[in-house]
C-alpha cells in the first residue's frame, strides 16, 4: 500500500511558501503523492502546478476537485496544463460535490449525480487525450478541444460511495477515492463493488485511495475529541454520513487513525487488508502534531 500526505486547506490555512514546504518534505521523506483537496481555499490544481513545479519527482493528486461547477472542457485545460507544468505527474480526482453545497453556494443542480457524472465522464476523457469532442447530452453540451503540448491524460479518480457511483468508478474510471469512510466499510463495500465493476468492464483492478485523518500521539482520547469538534458538520454531510452508519460508527473521531507509531501502523495495515492500494493521510494538530505524524509515517514507508 502505497502512503501520500495531504497538502494545503484540509491540514489548515497554509501560504504559498507553506504549501511548497508540505509538498519538499512529503518529497523528501519519500511519500509516494502530495494530494490536494479542492476546499474554501486554495484552487485544488493551481497549486499543485505551482509547487509541482518547484519540487521534482513526487507525484501530484486532486482529492477531490468537484465538476459541477467546472465545465469538462475547462477541468481538461486545467488538468493538462497542471501535466505540462510538472513533467506529467497529476492524478485527476473528481467528484460529484457534496449536494447541499453544490445547490446552495452554486446554485447548480445536484440531482441525478450518477447520471451526470457518467455524462461527464464521456466527455472529459477524450479531452485529456487531446482529442475534439462534439457533444449534445440530456445534461451536458460541449464543443471543442483542450490541447496543451506536452501534457500526457492523467489517471482519473472519481470519489464513491455509494454503490452506484462505485459501479460507474469501475467502469469508467482508474480507480476510487473515499474520504472518513472507515476499514470495515473499505474492505466490505468500497473495494469490492469498484473491483467487481472493473472487471465486468474489462478494466484493471481499481486503485483505491481511502483517505483519512492520522494523529500520532499519547493522548488518543484528547485528540479523538478535536477531531469530533473540528470535523462535526462533515459528519452530518449525508453522503459522509452514510458511511460512517454503515461503519458502526458515530462520527468522524471514530474512524481516524490515532494511536502511538505501534497503534498507527497496525491501523495502516487493516487498511492494506481491505485492499486499499493508497493511503491518503491527512495530519491533524498543531504544527508540532503534524510533524511528528508526517515523520512517523514516513518511518513505515
Amino acid at each position: 500500500m502505497r502512503i501520500g500526505i495531504s497538502i494545503g486547506d484540509v491540514r489548515g490555512p497554509a501560504t504559498l511558501d507553506e504549501l511548497a514546504a508540505q509538498v519538499r518534505t512529503a518529497a523528501e521523506l519519500g511519500f509516494d503523492t502530495a494530494w490536494s483537496s479542492q476546499a474554501f481555499g486554495w484552487d485544488a490544481l493551481t497549486s499543485l502546478a505551482v509547487v509541482g513545479s518547484q519540487v521534482p519527482r513526487i507525484s501530484l493528486g486532486t482529492a477531490v476537485v468537484p465538476v459541477p461547477q467546472r465545465h469538462p472542457l475547462v477541468l481538461a485545460g486545467q488538468a493538462l496544463s497542471v501535466q505540462a507544468a510538472t513533467g506529467n505527474r497529476l492524478t485527476l480526482g473528481i467528484g460529484a460535490g457534496i449536494g447541499a453545497m453544490v445547490r446552495t453556494m452554486y446554485g447548480l443542480p445536484a440531482d441525478r449525480p450518477v447520471a451526470r457524472m457518467r455524462e461527464y465522464l464521456t466527455v472529459l476523457a477524450p479531452l485529456l487525450r487531446g482529442e475534439t469532442v462534439e457533444h449534445r447530452g440530456e445534461l451536458l453540451t460541449a464543443s471543442g478541444a483542450a490541447a496543451v503540448p506536452g501534457a500526457e491524460p492523467p489517471r482519473v479518480l472519481l470519489a464513491a460511495l455509494g454503490p452506484a457511483m462505485l459501479r460507474l468508478a469501475g467502469e469508467h474510471a482508474d480507480g476510487v477515492v473515499t474520504w472518513m469512510t472507515g476499514p470495515r466499510t473499505l474492505a466490505e463495500h468500497i473495494v469490492p463493488s469498484a473491483t467487481k465493476a472493473a472487471e465486468s468492464a474489462g478494466r484493471p483492478a481499481p486503485r483505491v485511495v481511502a483517505g483519512l485523518v492520522v494523529c500520532v500521539t499519547g493522548d488518543e482520547t484528547g485528540v479523538r475529541g478535536r477531531v469530533a469538534e473540528a470535523f462535526a458538520l462533515a459528519g452530518q454531510v449525508p453522503e459522509y454520513r452514510a458511511m460512517l452508519d454503515r461503519e458502526g460508527v458515530a462520527g468522524p473521531q471514530d474512524v481516524v487513525i490515532v494511536g502511538d507509531e505501534t497503534a498507527v501502523a497496525v491501523q495502516l495495515a487493516r487498511l492494506a487488508d481491505a485492499g486499499v492500494t493508497d493511503y491518503l493521510a491527512s495530519p491533524f494538530g498543531t504544527p508540532e502534531e503534524q510533524d511528528r505524524t508526517t515523520r512517523a509515517l514516513a518511518a513505515l514507508l
